[in-house]
């Protein structure tokens, strides 16, 4: 039994300790990384075992070439029979098939359990077969390369940063590899060295390239992608890059958020950044921390077609940016008790300052795509290229009417929009109106502005705007009244809201109280942050108060809610990147990076209003890592554990052998001198084979050290069962002394003559 223990602990420690396993698993362990980061340490552990068995099958395949064929044969069939039950399966549960799912990048994907087990079973298969026999079966540099940078491969196809720790733990891997299986051999221009030679120049080599990586200044370079991205993203990988953003949903959760894609998915000329909206969602879930639809986050308010027709005098007018404002002043110059009874005689409908309408020209770079991106404070759709039915969602989107793909927006696709800056509250008058309507009941006074305009006022086009606009208004807000001001009952978000806005009467400043709640209170936004299962926005707002965009609207949300202030929660992207390009007309590029959850609060008086809660992404990189910086600062640590290791390897030899004197000249006679034999197999490198006496003898041949006394006195001791004194252990430590020191020299000596002879 116990030699059966020692067998089963010795494969284990091989197992541990063989380098192409290790090498596997570091690639592994890379590549699910990107699929799903919680899940990597799980993944390591199954490609230990498995690549650890499956390489037991490869040493007998290589003894044995015909059986062990056929034993590779079953083990790839039962590979592709695991890949394609975890496929059927996955597609059971998972609205896109295993290719499209593969092509388009993880980061506007919901997570696929079996899906990411058909890629890993995919990528085992493949990876531990060809590392096996590109390294111990024929070892090839060019192959070993490419097979190094298939993970870096990975994360390129989506512009994704691979954590430092896997680059330095891959680069080190490699490494290991070459070292241990380049095959060289002896000729009459060549000698090999041994491997203590080789790990030395290894070990120099390591130091110097770390001292170049983390001390040679790096510039600043900015990768020009444009060529790239138009040959693989815009045709193959873009079809479903906003599956997550552009397509009607149920739910979110957030998780696209969370990782990177530089592909382009829309051009834009603008005369400012600005925020896009595809999506909204209005009621949310504590128990697994999500958004869902609502009626009117789906509703059509009307449908409309784009013809020729139709783009002359503008396809689509918008609720226009101060319009209820003005129709109720409009009211209050009608009626003066009216004007009274809600402060409105100071004003005068002429007196708001509406911002000056610009305009704004939008490229779809994707196809495939069900909503239009729709600018913030839109007032009119101006323009489509599409040509087929489209409907107005009573959340404010556009929507292509159709089910069929190829009547969504197309590759190409062009929108233009007018649309008003968001500068509206910088006007102090602007803002001390819109602040009355947040005193009284909101429903009466537009009840009571209709009215009066109905009946007092002179029947012309601009009372039917103000008619109708008030009317429209108040069933919308009947919706809003409602839904939109559920935040779960929540006792800790009630009495934070109530907290934050303790002093504000008007719900822009109630709003602006909570958007900068969270730059003052030591919030943290942070792509690597995952929560755990269970958290949700309590948990961020309470105790993590770290996350990205997602979980920062979301509290805004509740919050807002809380306060008294309708909201909901929107999907889109913020338009940041410039892109100067004549060709097609834009000074913006909107990536997969720019995609963004925010707040949408509901102003009474003004209407809907986006926020932004979200901690400055900018402010976080200047006080994060780029990855070179992180490189950088790795080779550092590098650097100094190196000269810390090579400072210990250069004493070790003098410190140890003092510590063996010091420790071993008080001990008991016996074990001293065994302990003595043993330094002196292992410092003159003679193998354990060879007996005390054979051993001597070699080291007086080859190094002129005298220890036959050492010999005679430890096979007295070990065989003979003699108890020694300690003047018998002090001999033998003058003469292990005598020998080391001999060796000391001798090997000097030899450094020396190499030295001088390669000189």
């Amino acid at each position: 039994m116990q030699k059966i223990n020692n067998k089963f602990k010795d494969f284990i420690v091989r197992l541990a300790c063989d380098p192409v396993l290790i090498y596997t698993v570091i690639i592994m362990m890379s590549i699910m990384y990107h699929y799903k980061s919680e899940h990597t340490v799980i993944y390591g552990i199954v490609s230990f075992v498995i690549a650890g068995l499956s390489f037991r099958l490869f040493d007998y395949m290589t003894k044995h070439k015909f059986i062990g064929s056929l034993g590779y044969i079953a083990l790839f069939s039962v590979f592709m029979y695991a890949v394609r039950f975890s496929v059927e399966v996955g597609s059971r549960t998972y609205p896109l098939n295993f290719g499209v799912w593969f092509l388009t990048p993880q980061d506007v994907l919901d997570y696929s359990k079996w899906y990411t087990i058909a890629i890993f079973l995919l990528f085992m298969i493949f990876m531990m077969s060809v590392i096996y026999y590109f390294t111990r079966v024929r070892y090839r540099i060019f192959m070993g390369f490419l097979i190094f940078i298939i993970p870096f491969a990975i994360y390129g196809k989506e512009f994704e940063k691979m954590p430092t720790y896997f680059i330095i733990l891959l680069a080190v891997s490699y490494i290991l590899i070459m070292v241990n299986f380049r095959q060289m051999q002896d000729t009459e221009e060549t000698e090999v060295t041994g491997k203590k030679t080789i790990w030395k120049s290894v070990a120099a080599y390591a130091v110097v390239f770390a001292a170049a990586a983390s001390l040679i200044p790096k510039p600043e370079i900015e990768a020009n992608r444009d060529f790239l991205d138009t040959l693989i993203s815009a045709e193959q990988f873009t079809d479903r890059l906003t599956a997550m953003l552009n397509v009607f949903r149920d739910d979110t959760s957030g998780e696209q958020f969370r990782t990177n894609s530089n592909t382009p998915l829309y051009y834009v000329n603008s005369p400012e950044p600005m925020r896009l909206k595809t999506t909204t969602f209005s009621t949310y879930h504590y128990d697994n921390d999500s958004w869902s639809v609502e009626d009117f986050d789906k509703n059509f308010e009307s449908t409309f077609e784009s013809t020729s027709e139709s783009m002359r005098s503008g396809i689509l007018e918008f609720p226009k940016t101060g319009s209820i404002i003005k129709a109720v002043l409009y009211a209050a110059e009608l009626n003066n008790e009216f004007s009274e009874k809600y402060g409105f005689e100071e004003y005068s409908e002429s007196q708001i300052s509406v911002p000056e309408s610009k305009w704004i020209s939008i490229t779809s770079n994707l196809r495939n795509s069900q909503f239009a991106p729709v600018p913030q404070l839109v007032q009119n759709f101006w323009y489509t290229s599409y040509r087929n039915r489209m409907a107005l969602i009573k959340s404010g989107l556009i929507y292509a009417d159709n089910s069929e793909s190829d009547r969504r927006f197309a590759y190409d696709e062009r929108f233009i929009y007018s649309y008003t800056p968001d500068t509206f509250f910088k006007d102090s008058l602007n803002k001390s109106v819109t602040d009355k309507f947040s005193d009284d009941d909101y429903e009466e006074i537009l009840s009571e502005a209709v009215e009066i305009i109905e009946n007092e006022s002179d029947y012309n086009e601009e009372s039917e705007m103000y008619i109708n606009r008030l009317y429209d208004e108040i069933d919308d807000y009947d919706n809003y009244d409602g839904v939109l001001l559920d935040y779960g009952n929540s006792d800790m978000i009630y009495n934070l809201a109530q907290e934050i806005t303790a002093g504000y009467n008007s719900d822009y400043d109630k709003a602006k109280a909570i958007e900068v709640y969270f730059r003052n209170n030591n919030y943290i936004y942070d792509l690597d942050y995952r929560k755990e299962k269970g958290d949700n926005v309590e948990d961020f707002i309470f105790t993590a108060k770290r996350g990205v965009c997602y979980e920062y609207a979301t509290a805004m949300v509740l919050l807002a809610r809380a306060a008294g202030i309708p909201a909901r929660y929107c999907e889109g992207y913020n338009m940041s990147q410039p892109y100067n390009n004549r060709a097609i007309d834009t000074n913006f590029v909107v990536t997969g990076n720019d995609a963004h959850g925010f707040p949408e609060l509901y102003i009474r008086g003004f209407g809907w209003l986006s926020f932004e809660p979200t901690v400055s992404s900018d402010e976080m990189t200047e006080q994060g890592n780029t990855a070179v910086d992180s490189l950088a600062r790795a080779g550092l640590i590098i650097l100094v554990l190196a000269l810390l290791l090579m400072v210990c390897i250069f004493f070790y030899p003098a410190v140890s052998h003092k510590l063996f004197i010091f420790r071993y000249s008080r001990k008991n006679p016996n074990e001293s001198v065994s302990a003595i034999m043993s330094r002196i197999y292992r410092i003159f490198g003679i193998e354990k084979g060879y007996t005390s006496q054979e051993t001597a003898k070699i080291i007086l041949n080859e190094w002129n050290a005298d220890i036959y006394n050492i010999a005679e006195m430890f096979d007295r001791a070990v065989y003979g069962e003699a108890v020694l004194n300690d003047i018998e252990r002090e001999k033998a430590m003058s003469e292990y002394i005598a020998a080391y020191e001999t060796f000391k020299e001798k090997k000097k000596k030899r450094n020396k003559k190499i030295k001088n002879l390669y000189s």
